[in-house]
């Protein structure tokens, strides 16, 4: 029990100050720390859409040579103009054991246009990998950063915790003491704040595991055994990402920072470079060998067709010659207004339609582009705020509040209050930091065209690996 008022609040003082010193980021010391840029690696690395890319871009080199090719000859065998009278062979002149062939020659350039078109298929699946890449960088990223943001939340408030159980504790024997002017009230007050402090952890631990969940989908390593050295002895159900934010840079920095905004064209120029609106010119230029192929249908379809018949000797024994037949067939494409000009209409539409679909996403990307500037030049002036003026503001008040308590000119209610507006505004800050990163990572994306990273990704798939 402490026998005086000052020396009580002297005590209370230096233990505030004391906590006020301890580092906010505490590392983990058991499970390894699972680091934002590892987390990007695993989920990209462990990618199962990434492998049936592969699958299907496989399937369709493989259906580009089969369509090059003729199709099969085809054989008959037949016993001709057999008498019913008497089934005789050698009876009828005109009896024969006959073995026929036809070939099908496809119309005009067909067989070479289909096979051309299953290529540019083919090739749009390496721009859908790179793609799908960058939106695996943004959505781990995304889920990391939330992580990160409610682990460093949870650490703060452990520390402001441990301050205010040593706050409740000299409140008490203050008041105990009978010699200060704690009340009673300040002592359930402590009390109170510890309480919604014990809340607000349960409520962001809740919110710890849905990320941690979220995150696990991406960096468990069950599907894809090859690369289980890179989330070797981590552990899924407790994630440490480490105390360290990571400072994610900007592809196009200028461009963005800068506060003039571009015009669309100039920044069209960018994302027509972007992975996914190359897959869809690919998708275009695929389309436009269908319109060369429905075209083909106005050409004739030939069948050449040949045939040899074997004939018995007479029944006096005369041999009769075997007969041979050669032949050519074909259909004449004559009425074409309803079936070959309809189906080249339906091939033109076809790459009309894509071409809108690449008018949508490069109108898509211009309004995200426009959205995300926005929101981060105004976030950077909310960072000055707080680090220049809010911030220190906020922790003079706190000691102004805390010396005038411990010289009896001021109210514990007002340390109390102090000391959660600091709390509060040291996550609201490390929110505004998290934040930045986030929309850092969709201005990224938006430039994914402009990586080096990318350009050498789509160069080292434009052969499929074996």
């Amino acid at each position: 029990m402490l026998k005086s008022t000052m020396p009580c609040k002297s005590y209370l003082a230096v233990c505030l100050l004391s906590l006020l010193s301890i580092p906010t980021y505490a590392e983990g010391d058991k499970n390894p720390v699972l680091t934002f840029e590892k987390a990007i690696t695993v989920a990209q690395k462990t990618d199962p859409w990434l492998s049936g890319s592969k699958y299907k871009q496989q399937a369709t080199e493989a259906m580009s040579v089969a369509a090059a090719t003729l199709p099969d000859p085809k054989m008959s065998v037949s016993l001709a103009n057999l008498p019913t009278d008497s089934l005789a062979f050698d009876q009828e002149g005109m009896t024969q054991f006959k073995v026929g062939i036809t070939q099908m020659l496809p119309r005009g350039d067909s067989l070479e246009i289909k096979s051309e078109q299953l290529k540019i298929q083919s090739q749009i699946y390496p721009y859908q990998r790179a793609n799908r890449q960058a939106q695996v960088a943004v959505t781990v990223g995304k889920l990391w950063l939330d992580a990160y943001r409610v682990q460093q939340s949870i650490a703060l408030i452990e520390d402001d915790r441990a301050l205010f159980l040593q706050l409740a504790d000299v409140a008490e024997a203050s008041y105990s003491s009978a010699l200060g002017k704690t009340r009673q009230q300040d002592i359930v007050r402590a009390q109170l704040e510890l309480t919604r402090l014990d809340e607000r952890l349960d409520k962001l631990s809740q919110q710890k595991n849905r990320y941690e969940g979220k995150l696990n989908q991406w960096i468990s390593n069950y599907s894809a055994t090859q690369h289980q050295e890179l989330v070797e002895g981590l552990w899924l159900h407790d994630l440490n990402l480490g105390s360290k934010l990571p400072q994610i840079d900007l592809i196009q920095a200028g461009l963005v920072i800068d506060k003039k905004w571009q015009p669309a064209a100039q920044l069209v120029r960018y994302f027509v470079k972007h992975p996914a609106v190359q897959a869809l010119d690919k998708k275009i230029e695929t389309t436009k060998t269908g319109i060369a192929l429905a075209k083909q249908k106005y050409k004739p379809e030939w069948a050449l067709n040949a045939s040899y018949g074997y004939r018995a000797d007479d029944p006096s024994g005369n041999s009769r010659a075997d007969l041979m037949s050669v032949g050519v067939t074909f259909d004449l494409p004559l009425f074409t207004e309803n079936r070959q000009d309809k189906e080249v209409d339906a091939a033109i539409y076809k790459t009309e339609a894509v071409k809108t679909e690449k008018m949508l996403l490069l109108r898509n990307f211009l309004g995200a582009y426009n959205s995300a500037k926005g929101r981060l030049l105004r976030l950077k002036e909310r960072q000055q705020l707080y680090r220049e003026k809010l911030l220190p503001q906020m922790h003079v008040q706190a000691e102004a509040s805390l010396t005038a308590y411990t010289n009896d000119d001021g109210d514990f209610a007002e340390v109390v209050r102090a000391r959660i507006a600091v709390l509060n505004a040291e996550i609201d800050y490390l929110t505004l930091n998290v934040e930045q990163q986030k929309l850092q990572l969709e201005l990224n994306y938006l430039f994914a065209g402009s990586l080096p990273m990318a350009q050498e990704y789509l160069a080292n798939n434009a052969n499929m690996e074996k």
